[in-house]
């Protein structure tokens, strides 16, 4: 709506301006100025002149007029002394009829047309002051009505490129397209969405943080069953040392060694070895979504006399390549030696 009011706007200034110079003839008068070329016979050297530029037009028409004024001087001057020598050498029986009535009537002349002229300058020196007013009025006119339909012809242009692109635009993404009221509505549903997952992602963090305090108590029994299989180991020991007949220890230290074996065949491991006092290694077997089984070794390097994890290493994982940098940076920060472990054997298992 308001390119189509600009576009009025434009028209109806070249309007006017056509009008206008209709009436003023500014483009046609600048035409004839700047063709106009003045006749040999009017200046001496018609080369000379400059007829485009009327500051050099008027410096030569002021000393053709001054003179002009001097040759009008000499003239009056050269006739009185060729009047006044023919009466001096006139015969004096044949004078000039001269009389003083004469010399009045041509002085009354003289001053009759001397007033004629002072009118006459007056009058052309207040059309000059009114052209000068005059011509920077139509000059200032003559350029704003340029700028304006300068101005009016950038605007059509524009238009026309604004319109040209809004029909490549049209063409690019044709109907149907997305409207306000379509873009509300896919807002509302991803908001929706959004929130949905934000609930969804809340409940799997409730899940995660019960599978680590899950995780976290069979890691504790898991301490408490090595500490009685130490224990109990000892104990077989000794009982077999000292007590060769005593068979009371057989049963229980059968059923220890069962419970080890069914806890490492659900975890995957298959063996452990505590190469140094601040190292341990274990040898998982892993099965892949392939049906593929594998044989990964991770070393753990504790930090020496605590239970602060330092470093880990996988091995056995050469075939496929599998980052798992991640896992041991994200979990080296928070001392989560399980959740490194099932991170890494879930990995694993994906082959990714």
């Amino acid at each position: 709506m308001d390119q189509e009011r600009r576009l009025i706007t434009a028209q109806s200034l070249q309007t006017l301006f056509n009008s206008t110079n209709t009436s003023l003839n500014i483009v046609r008068n600048v035409a004839e100025f700047s063709a106009h070329k003045l006749e040999e016979g009017d200046v001496s050297d018609v080369e000379d002149i400059d007829t485009r530029d009327p500051a050099i037009v008027a410096i030569d028409v002021a000393s053709q007029v001054s003179y002009l004024r001097k040759l009008k001087h000499q003239y009056l001057e050269q006739n009185a002394k060729d009047k006044y020598v023919k009466l001096i050498v006139t015969d004096i029986d044949d004078p000039p009829t001269v009389t003083d009535g004469d010399n009045k009537q041509l002085e009354k002349q003289n001053m009759e047309q001397k007033e004629k002229l002072k009118v006459a300058k007056e009058k052309l020196s207040t059309i000059e002051e009114e052209f000068r007013v005059v011509s920077s009025k139509v000059e200032e006119d003559y350029i704003r009505v340029k700028q304006a339909t300068a101005k009016a012809t950038e605007l059509a242009q524009k238009i026309i490129d604004a319109r040209l692109a809004l029909s490549r635009l049209r063409q690019t993404h044709p109907h149907p397209r997305v409207t306000v009221q379509s873009a509300d509505k896919k807002l509302e549903d991803q908001v929706m969405e959004m929130q949905a997952l934000t609930d969804e992602m809340q409940v799997v963090e409730q899940k995660v943080h019960s599978v680590k305090g899950k995780l976290k108590s069979e890691s504790l029994e898991m301490e408490s069953l090595k500490s009685q299989r130490n224990e109990v180991e000892k104990s077989a020991k000794k009982s077999e040392s000292g007590f060769n007949d005593d068979r009371r220890f057989v049963p229980l230290y059968d059923w220890l060694t069962g419970s080890l074996m069914i806890h490492r065949s659900m975890q995957g491991l298959e063996a452990m070895e505590a190469i140094s006092e601040n190292e341990l290694r274990l040898q998982y077997g892993v099965e892949d979504k392939h049906g593929r089984s594998r044989s990964i070794s991770i070393t753990l390097i504790f930090v020496p006399n605590s239970r602060k994890l330092a470093a880990a290493n996988v091995q056995g994982m050469e075939e496929i390549v599998i980052d798992f940098g991640d896992i041991i940076e994200a979990h080296l920060q928070m001392n989560n030696i399980r959740g490194m472990l099932v991170a890494i054997l879930a990995r694993t298992r994906e082959g990714t």
